[in-house]
């Protein structure tokens, strides 16, 4: 019940920052291996994108899929995303670790 409280105390950070509008909260959404997700968020990092997905697989980064000739890349844990809707939902897959040891 608290981690949920907490939760729901972190997502009134969005209507601080202005991402309310006509009097109800701003959605985004965006994909994590065809699944869709939503939260009231502008911005997630890469970390809390994969604490979203119920089955993340630890030994695997998370890819931005690239929107037309831009290339795929790996979204770094601490790296925020911008989940703005101007180019359409982003979309994440699953790639394992690169070992080049």
């Amino acid at each position: 019940m608290f981690g949920r409280e907490a939760a729901l105390g972190d997502d009134n950070r969005g209507e601080q920052m202005g991402d309310k509008q006509n009097g109800h909260q701003e959605t985004y959404f965006f994909f994590v291996g065809g699944k869709k997700y939503e939260t009231d968020q502008p911005a997630l990092t890469g970390l809390q994108i994969k604490a979203r997905v119920a089955d993340w697989d630890s030994s695997h980064d998370l890819v931005l899929e690239g929107h037309g000739n831009d290339p795929d890349r790996i979204i770094g844990d601490d790296e925020r995303v911008s989940l703005d809707k101007d180019k359409g939902p982003l979309r994440f897959s699953s790639a394992p670790k690169a070992n080049f040891g």
